[in-house]
């Protein structure tokens, strides 16, 4: 039995990321979101218009978004109220916001250097992905209700840190979902997975190898010819 429902929001579910970015004076911001999924070697991130995160990357074209497993959940939740704009826009401040310079100190988490971007890896997240912006735009650019509020951006994935406990054994391409346990916001509440899965996938049985995006060839020329 159904019901026409009207939910404030639809969060029904997606991983939790630590965006990494660097201010205008070199230091590092780190912000964690979860409007996010991927599509090959790109990702779609929605962040709000007025964060901090979305100023560094329209203006570096660049980021780390690394992904949280369960056991991050304490540093998200340290991070979660928190944003690098000062003075703290007025849609954050309402919501308890407040402003914060030392995002990795008070998170209790570890800045290490990327490879291919300015802005830094955690150490504590077991997928580190290095992007560059492709594209962005406002989500609902021709409502003047949702104008101004949200912004849409295409990222290009340059190079990928996996944690060795998250991989198949014998393998370092290919991540073990039975090991890799990432931190889901559901409705605003914290979940993992379940241990197992559910039942056997028909999608599964197409080789990953059949799911190979041109970008992967893109990143692994430039790894080639900074060697």
């Amino acid at each position: 039995m159904h019901i026409t429902s009207k939910p404030p929001i639809l969060y029904f579910g997606t991983p939790v990321v630590l965006i990494a970015t660097v201010n205008e004076d070199g230091s590092s911001n780190l912000a964690p979101m979860s409007s996010a999924f991927w599509l090959g070697w790109r990702c779609v991130l929605g962040l709000s218009a007025v964060s901090k995160t979305t100023h560094n990357m329209r203006r570096t074209g660049e980021c780390v978004l690394n992904l949280a497993s369960v056991d991050n959940v304490a540093a998200v939740n340290r991070l979660a109220k928190t944003t690098g704009t000062d003075p703290v826009p007025q849609v954050k401040a309402r919501r308890g916001y407040r402003f914060e310079r030392e995002k990795f100190a008070i998170a209790g988490l570890t800045p290490v250097p990327a490879q291919t971007v300015a802005a830094p890896r955690v150490l504590e997240c077991p997928v580190q992905l290095e992007a560059v912006v492709e594209s962005a735009h406002e989500l609902g650019a021709n409502d003047e209700a949702l104008r101004g509020r949200t912004i849409i951006f295409e990222t290009r994935i340059q190079r990928v840190h996996l944690a060795q406990s998250i991989l198949m054994d014998g393998e370092r391409d290919r991540v073990d979902p039975d090991k890799w346990q990432p931190l889901i916001m559901s409705f605003q509440q914290f979940y993992g997975l379940a241990p197992r899965k559910v039942q056997h996938s028909t999608l599964g049985e197409i080789p990953e190898s059949m799911y190979r995006s041109p970008d992967l060839d893109r990143a692994i020329a430039m790894e080639t010819a900074s060697t």
